[in-house]
């Protein structure tokens, strides 16, 4: 019964501790050949601190790659509080990849 409870206070512990960590966001600039094509995103990227970093760079542009885009530049990365202002501006990139 005693593990049963410790077992409980654990999860506890660190189940809801996870959730509080913010998403994190990064704006980004891409290109497409034959024909020339650019697209302004909003991408959803795992990493921690929000920060922009080498990691955000290169997971951006994996993602895009798969998808036959080559990123140009990430502009900036922020949290939930900066999603709202960029959803029009992405339209169907927003949050697509």
């Amino acid at each position: 019964m005693k593990l049963h409870h410790l077992t409980l206070a654990l999860v506890a512990t660190f189940g809801f501790a996870a959730p509080l960590q913010a998403a994190c966001y990064a704006d980004y600039k891409a290109s497409r050949d034959n024909p020339l094509r650019l697209h302004y995103g909003v991408i959803k990227i795992d990493t921690a601190p929000c920060t922009m970093s080498d990691k955000v760079q290169t997971s951006v542009a994996a993602r895009l790659n798969a998808a036959g885009w080559k990123l140009l530049q990430v502009q900036s990365v922020f949290d939930d509080s900066g999603l709202g202002q960029r959803k029009n501006d992405a339209g169907e990139y927003f949050l697509r990849f």
